[in-house]
């Protein structure tokens, strides 16, 4: 039924997803907006870093199943995988940003045919989908939507968020239950003959309204989950508890099971998805919005303890000035052993103290080679050359390279609780 299909998107979804698609013998266009990235792909390589993706897209493309463009082509089935990032603005919710997906549905709405599907996998506040169905029906009035022909429609449409985990995202795309909701029973159905492609979890058939809100609802949940075990943190650290400790117990009651606390929140999901919720019901979403506020505050609470260390480091050594205090960071990421600094704390801690210290500030990050792609001054340090010259620690990110020869100093600031 579905001999091409084209991924919009070759981020962290879009292109994992491309590949599986690709290596079950699907022919895959993939679009993007960036031509280094479209021929980085065309050459058989990968421009994000996610375990298993190098080799799969590297076969992918030498078998003919894989070419990038950043021109949309005729396909059977369209995959929009974009970001949906907020407004720049001032307000205290944050407005979801729909500019994205609908850029993407007016690039492809030209190459669109009766008997298409169309399915939204970015993380999308709810009615995103239906908006995309109208956007697409205003560049081709010559097609029907299921907003206005229902079942009977030409084109259909459907909402599938993506539940992976980065690090494993090629083994989750395949194992793990897939929420198809479509706008119509049809659009549904039809989604889900495209995902059984590779997907051998469940894929469970629901509408798109609540396909979006299930996706913001798991995520929701984790932050404020993580919310909580921030703020134990900030308690048991004034009252000298050991929070590591403390979780490990409470979680031992059967029906317990606390997250573990850290510097903050990223990713391109949990600190973003929750404030969709909250747009949509600022009145009705109070302990979400709470939540928010708890691990939005946690870095400065990081910061402040860096602060700290520096004036304890200069009152036992009177001969000292801060230019000759050496800070290393460890872990730039939003999350261990991912080369991904969407939304991180980790790094937004370590620019914040960049800015204020004028000793050497050491960054490591083992997942990034060289330069940063941020802004000029950012560079990445070795983490035996920081152990050995920062005079203060600050662990941001529990990666595998520093579990094993660990840091030992008077001055550790360990937010994840390795050391």
């Amino acid at each position: 039924m579905f001999k091409r299909i084209s991924t919009i998107g070759l981020g962290y979804i879009g292109l994992p997803t491309a590949a599986v698609f690709a290596k079950h013998g699907i022919e895959v266009i993939g679009v993007d907006v960036k031509q280094e990235a479209v021929d980085t792909i065309n050459r058989g390589e990968i421009h994000i870093v996610e375990p298993g993706l190098e080799e799969a897209v590297k076969n992918a493309v030498e078998k003919g199943k894989l070419r990038a463009t950043t021109t949309p082509e005729d396909a059977d089935a369209f995959l929009i995988a974009v970001p949906t990032p907020f407004k720049k603005t001032d307000a205290e919710v944050p407005e979801p940003d729909l500019s994205y997906i609908e850029t993407a549905s007016r690039a492809i709405a030209p190459v669109l045919k009766k008997g298409d599907l169309v399915v939204l996998e970015s993380t999308s506040p709810v009615g995103a989908t239906e908006k995309m169905a109208e956007w697409l029906a205003e560049e081709r009035p010559d097609l029907s939507f299921p907003q206005a022909k229902g079942e009977e429609s030409d084109i259909r449409i459907a909402h599938c968020p993506e539940r992976v985990l980065p690090g494993h995202v090629l083994e989750e795309l395949i194992s793990n239950d897939r929420v198809i909701g479509g706008m119509t029973r049809k659009c549904s159905e039809l989604a889900v003959s495209l995902y059984k492609t590779f997907v051998k979890g469940e894929c469970v058939i629901t509408s798109a309204r609540t396909a979006e809100m299930a996706k913001l609802t798991e995520n929701s949940f984790r932050d404020v989950n993580i919310a909580f075990a921030n703020e134990l943190s900030m308690i048991c650290d004034m009252l000298g508890i050991d929070v590591w400790e403390l979780i490990s117990l409470s979680n031992r009651h059967p029906r317990v099971n606390i997250l573990q606390p850290g510097p903050g929140v990223g990713g391109h999901c949990i600190a973003v998805d929750p404030w969709f919720i909250v747009s949509a019901a600022p009145e009705r979403s109070k302990l979400i919005q709470m939540a928010r506020v708890v691990n939005n505050d946690k870095p400065e609470w990081v910061i402040n303890k860096v602060k700290l260390a520096i004036a304890d480091f200069l009152q036992k050594n009177p001969s000292k000035t801060t230019k000759d205090i050496t800070i290393a960071c460890y872990g730039l990421a939003f999350k261990a052993n991912v080369d991904d600094i969407r939304e991180s704390p980790a790094l937004g801690i370590a620019k914040s103290i960049m800015s204020f210290h004028s000793g050497l500030t050491l960054l490591v990050e083992p997942n990034m080679k060289g330069d940063i792609n941020l802004e000029a001054g950012i560079t990445i340090t070795s983490y035996d050359l920081a152990r050995k010259k920062a005079n203060i620690h600050l662990l941001l990110v529990d990666h595998d390279e520093f579990k094993g020869d660990i840091v030992l100093s008077e001055y550790i600031i360990d937010t994840r609780g390795i050391w």
